[in-house]
């Protein structure tokens, strides 16, 4: 057996496992077999996001796991960040230009 750490944040809570699984495990089979659907039901562990210590994996079906991996559950965005970043920016020109007048 190899122990993996399956990690999730939630906008209010957070929740680290550690979770023993047998060499060839996939990232999905590991993720389902956290229990972290317990902790979080409203989560789609068969379909989330997942990384591996930040970096998005794209076929978590296949990716097989090794010691010590960490597999992080990303939730989806509530707003894109370039739209938001573009929003202050035009907010700021506007509050600039009214200044000068």
């Amino acid at each position: 057996m190899i122990d993996v750490e399956v990690v999730y944040a939630a906008v209010d809570r957070q929740c680290l496992l550690t979770v023993a699984v047998p060499p060839g495990t996939t990232v999905r089979a590991a993720v389902l077999a956290s229990g972290m659907g317990r902790e979080f039901p409203e989560l789609d562990l068969a379909g989330c996001p997942v990384g591996i210590f930040g970096k998005q994996i794209a076929e978590p079906e296949t990716r097989v796991l090794q010691a010590g991996d960490r597999i992080e559950m990303y939730r989806p965005l509530l707003a894109d960040p370039k739209e938001i970043r573009r929003q202050r920016a035009a907010k700021a020109a506007e509050a600039k230009r009214l200044s000068q007048q």
